[in-house]
């Protein structure tokens, strides 16, 4: 117990070295911001539940025997249980959630503007979890909200839009909320490794099942799945969220959360660069917003 603790101590003081972190948050954004650009290459050749099963399945592939390689100090039984309900919440529900809410008919923009709440249903749950923000804060997570409504308001008035893609929408947004909360008071000091086999291996074991009962499990194998496939698997579920982990581990949840506030941005600027999408003044206004939202909230208190 003495030894965990000790390394989970010295972890905490590296991650929190402000060099380290100024490094951490922007490569976290751009990496995490991909999310809806791959959603646009991989969707058209597998349904949700089977894309994500199969991207699981590939960061096991990967994560599995690197374990027995690597002196990975996994956690006792109570503490995997945590890990398992966080990466359920942070992978199967928000991932199932925005993926099957677009493959539903909802566009890309109005559901970043969905999940673009969880800073401010963050900050009001960590009135309850002994995390709540101060004034600071909340007036950033205001202003990062309008700057998100901003950045996708030109895409919302041609969203298809029910009443299932928005419970899907809303489903993903109440998950990854409550998996970062979940993630950082019950999982602190967990080796990052081993916290990646536990939770997909976690996630894999909800997808899958979907997938079976839910859709016809069918993958039409091109290069551009293929593509998407691979960045899911190395750039976003293992590189972006290992990122988020040390974000989560070395900051309170609103102040992590907050961040996010930052992928409609990125995300709008990778579809101009990528699918000629065009860039208005009130997006671009947005933009402004929402990264002086980002540097006010990360402020001191």
């Amino acid at each position: 117990m003495s030894r965990y603790t000790s390394a989970s101590h010295t972890e905490g003081r590296a991650v929190g070295s402000p060099l380290l972190s100024r490094l951490i948050a922007p490569f976290f954004v751009i990496i995490w911001s991909t999310g809806f650009v791959v959603a646009r290459f991989g969707l058209p050749y597998a349904e949700p539940m089977t894309f994500l099963a199969a991207r699981f399945a590939g960061v096991l592939a990967v994560m599995v025997p690197l374990s027995f390689l690597l002196s990975i100090q996994w956690p006792g039984r109570r503490e995997s249980l945590h890990v398992a309900v966080a990466g359920v919440l942070l992978q199967a529900g928000y991932l199932g959630g925005v993926w099957t809410a677009i493959h539903q008919g909802m566009g890309a923009g109005l559901a970043a503007l969905v999940v673009g709440l969880q800073p401010l249903l963050t900050g009001v749950a960590g009135r309850w979890m002994g995390e709540a923000p101060s004034m600071r804060q909340w007036i950033g997570l205001a202003l990062g909200f309008l700057g998100v409504a901003l950045v996708v308001e030109n895409r919302l008035g041609g969203d298809g839009l029910t009443w299932r893609a928005l419970a899907f929408a809303v489903g993903a947004l109440v998950s990854i909320t409550a998996g970062t909360i979940y993630q950082r008071r019950f999982c602190p000091g967990v080796d990052l490794r081993a916290g990646l086999v536990l939770q997909f291996a976690a996630s894999l074991a909800v997808v899958a099942p979907a997938a079976w009962v839910f859709e016809t499990m069918q993958v039409e194998w091109t290069w551009s799945f293929v593509g998407a496939w691979a960045w899911s698997v190395f750039a976003l579920s293992i590189g972006a969220i290992c990122l988020l982990f040390l974000l989560i581990r070395r900051g309170a949840a609103t102040r992590v959360a907050s961040l996010m506030y930052l992928t409609p941005t990125v995300t709008a600027l990778m579809a101009w660069a990528a699918f000629d999408e065009p860039l208005t003044l009130t997006m671009l206004a947005g933009m402004a917003i929402s990264a002086f939202a980002v540097a006010w909230t990360q402020g001191k208190r």
